[in-house]
């Protein structure tokens, strides 16, 4: 159980129990209270805590699920649209690692590499970005890995809903995690 601000953010599911978002706890405190939520699936329970009555001296709290599913039915719709394209997103799906030499680095020390450059009509899309360190992506310049003499380490590929909330959530809990993880596509990446 959580108290204080610093709570996590809850992971919002459709009635079928398709991934949507994740929600601040202030949403989910909203849906708990006009009850729109469907059905919980987490394995902890985050309480908020309210002010405290004047006449009696108790204060008032509200305890949520850390996964809830709202009465909403787009989810299945959602889980084919590609999400979006953010550095950050691209070097999490990458371990932090650049796809050329095999080295793990700081954010700030990465890039966005096009495997088949833009400047030859590459797209800016998951399945022809990796991550490059600083001094590889010079290396390869505006080359494919094969004309600068580069091995790509791994396929690129465009995550699902599941796998971009994974990524796209620093703090994400266990039971969070557990829950995602089942709507991962497994695929090897081997180049």
């Amino acid at each position: 159980m959580h108290s204080g601000d610093n709570h996590p953010l809850i992971l919002k599911l459709d009635v079928g129990g398709i991934p949507l978002d994740w929600v601040h706890w202030e949403y989910a405190a909203t849906a708990y209270v006009n009850n729109k939520i469907a059905w919980e699936g987490g394995g902890k329970r985050i309480r908020i805590n309210g002010g405290t009555n004047r006449a009696t001296g108790l204060r008032s709290f509200l305890e949520m699920d850390t996964i809830i599913a709202v009465n909403d039915h787009r989810g299945g719709a959602l889980m084919g649209l590609v999400p979006p394209l953010t550095n950050r997103a691209l070097f999490q799906r990458d371990g932090h690692i650049c796809l050329y030499c095999g080295e793990r680095y700081r954010h700030s020390d990465l890039s966005r590499d096009h495997v088949v450059p833009t400047s030859k009509g590459g797209p800016d899309e998951w399945e022809n970005c990796v991550t490059a360190c600083g001094p590889c992506n010079r290396r390869k310049g505006s080359r494919s890995p094969e004309k600068a003499n580069m091995k790509l380490l791994a396929v690129p590929y465009a995550p699902n809903r599941a796998e971009y909330l994974i990524l796209s959530n620093r703090r994400i809990l266990g039971d969070q995690q557990a829950f995602l993880e089942q709507f991962v596509t497994k695929r090897d990446r081997a180049a």
